[in-house]
């Protein structure tokens, strides 16, 4: 099973400039887990929802590649069972004429 999170959006403290420490902006988050599903173990994914968001709200991240990594420790440790997972942050408003991302992505081993 694969679920996909797509354009997440939530209003934080996050960056290393100085702006970005004084004033929320909007971030975007996009995941897509892979796992084994089996009868009635299943991920909900409105609890990871809840992890994504206040990890990247409460934390007020300088860098992306830290709440990217953070936020992957979360989840997998939560949810043994994931095969893969692919994290996306994506800052909309930070440059006038682009969209920058970062993104990680994990493969289970096993």
């Amino acid at each position: 099973m694969t679920i996909h999170i797509e354009k997440l959006e939530i209003s934080a403290i996050i960056g290393i400039l100085d702006f970005e420490r004084i004033t929320t902006q909007t971030v975007i988050v996009d995941a897509h887990i892979d796992y084994y599903y089996k009868e009635n173990q299943f991920i909900n994914y409105a609890e990871v929802i809840s992890i994504i968001e206040t990890m990247i709200i409460s934390k007020q991240y300088q860098l992306l590649e830290d709440a990217l990594t953070d936020i992957q420790q979360k989840i997998l440790q939560r949810y043994r069972e994931i095969i893969k997972l692919n994290l996306k942050i994506s800052k909309p408003n930070i440059i006038k004429n682009a969209t920058v991302a970062l993104s990680l992505e994990y493969f289970s081993k096993n």
